[in-house]
């Protein structure tokens, strides 16, 4: 295993360090996450065990049904509004972080393109990545 993942909010009273690697890193362009983000995708990494999560401060959360169907938890700082992390009801030990709330964003490393099916032309993602129209099959 590899050094921690550690970030959190914009003003800081939301931090998370997970000591676990990524089962998944993708940009997401589904109509949630461009409400989300107020662009056309969002950038998450994806951990297997909310075990390996240790959070301090305590988030807004917002229940949302996807465009799979499924429930899933955005979770956000009620002081500086920032988007932290996502949890879904249908894989409870999941936990996904946005990207950009790493303190070194630059450890994302985006494996795929999700939801391509709502992508807008004018949202440039790398034209290496595979696409999928929606989520990939597990």
């Amino acid at each position: 295993m590899g050094e921690t993942y550690a970030g959190g909010c914009a003003c800081g009273a939301l931090r998370y360090e997970i000591s676990d690697e990524p089962v998944f890193s993708n940009h997401c362009q589904c109509r949630d996450c461009q409400h989300k983000s107020g662009t056309g995708h969002g950038s998450y990494l994806t951990f297997p065990s909310r075990e390996a999560v240790t959070l301090q401060g305590d988030a807004t959360q917002w229940d949302i049904v996807a465009d799979s169907g499924q429930v899933k938890t955005r979770a956000f700082c009620p002081t500086c509004g920032s988007p932290v992390y996502l949890t879904f009801a249908a894989m409870p030990d999941l936990f996904t972080i946005a990207a950009a709330s790493l303190d070194d964003p630059g450890r994302f490393t985006p494996q795929a393109v999700t939801y391509a099916v709502r992508g807008h032309a004018w949202d440039h993602l790398d034209p290496a990545l595979p696409k999928f129209q929606k989520m990939p099959p597990a």
